[in-house]
């Protein structure tokens, strides 16, 4: 078929628009990939927009990698990462599977109440008095155990249950199937998109999470990785990474090591999207579907 010249402008007007919002979107990631691995000395003259490297110096990574308090970040981080998206599928799961039954008495009652959350919290500080009363200060699990469901990402996993047919749990419950054997043998592995979905989103909430981490803990060495990046370019404290050099080499490899440790903590989460884009759309679409 034929294609119109007003088509044929709509769409190249389009692929342009598109190509700026690329350009947009990944020029600050360029912009920090290259002033991580830039000499100090010409990034802090260079002004304007950054499109190659400015000299060539591995020496921020060398310091980052070196510095005690990132390693720790990474441990932390990795142990609330694993064990707070392990405890957010399961408790999720859990409820999803609950509010998803036809069955259950009070069922909208429960749903309308949960829904309420979304609008409605206790506030910071009932929170912090509730982790303090049960002896959650100063522990990563504070920044679990209260998390342990988010509100919209149960309404999206309770939508995709319910699309399961219900003829596969009749049949399960004349075999003898219990509700746990239908929620993990038949229900989750014909929900693994949404498992997928939700495994992206709780990620990237564990990993980037800093806020909650700066109120509950005090102990420096229990800091997360991103706790530890926002001391690093907020407090500008990188003495400790450039320590051995003089001041003013201090004040250039400081420099580079702050755009080096946003390399090292933002990568990590940017190799992990791949593996599960192809899953994104598809859970978006199912918590937009009315259930």
């Amino acid at each position: 078929m034929k294609i119109s010249f007003s088509d044929r402008a709509f769409i190249t007007i389009n692929h342009i628009l598109l190509l700026v919002l690329v350009l947009l979107t990944l020029y600050p990631l360029i912009y920090v990939a290259f002033s991580s691995i830039s000499d100090g000395a010409q990034l802090l003259t260079h002004k304007g927009f950054l499109y190659r490297p400015l000299g060539f110096s591995l020496e921020a990574y060398n310091s980052v990698f070196k510095n005690p308090a990132i390693l720790r970040g990474y441990r932390n981080t990795l142990f609330i990462l694993v064990f707070g998206v392990c405890t957010n599928l399961i408790v999720t799961a859990l409820g999803a599977y609950v509010l998803s039954r036809k069955n259950v008495m009070w069922n909208n009652v429960f749903m309308f109440i949960v829904v309420l959350t979304m609008f409605f919290s206790g506030g910071l500080i009932p929170m912090y008095l509730v982790v303090k009363g049960v002896g959650l200060i100063d522990s990563l699990w504070a920044t679990i155990l209260p998390f342990a469901v988010n509100t919209f990402n149960l309404i999206i996993m309770r939508t995709a249950f319910m699309a399961v047919p219900e003829s596969l749990e009749e049949s399960a419950k004349m075999d003898g199937a219990n509700h746990f054997t239908i929620l993990f043998k038949i229900i989750i592995p014909l929900s693994m998109p949404v498992i997928a979905v939700m495994i992206l989103y709780y990620a990237v909430e564990k990993w980037n999470g800093w806020f909650y981490a700066s109120i509950f803990l005090k102990d420096r060495d229990l800091y997360p990785l991103q706790l530890t990046l926002r001391e690093i370019l907020i407090a500008n404290n990188t003495e400790m990474m450039s320590a051995g050099a003089n001041q003013a080499d201090q004040f250039q490899i400081g420099e580079t090591i702050k755009y080096a440790t946003i390399m090292v903590a933002s990568v990590p989460i940017l190799i992990l999207y791949p593996f599960v884009q192809k899953y994104f759309v598809k859970g978006v679409m199912i918590g937009a579907v009315k259930g």
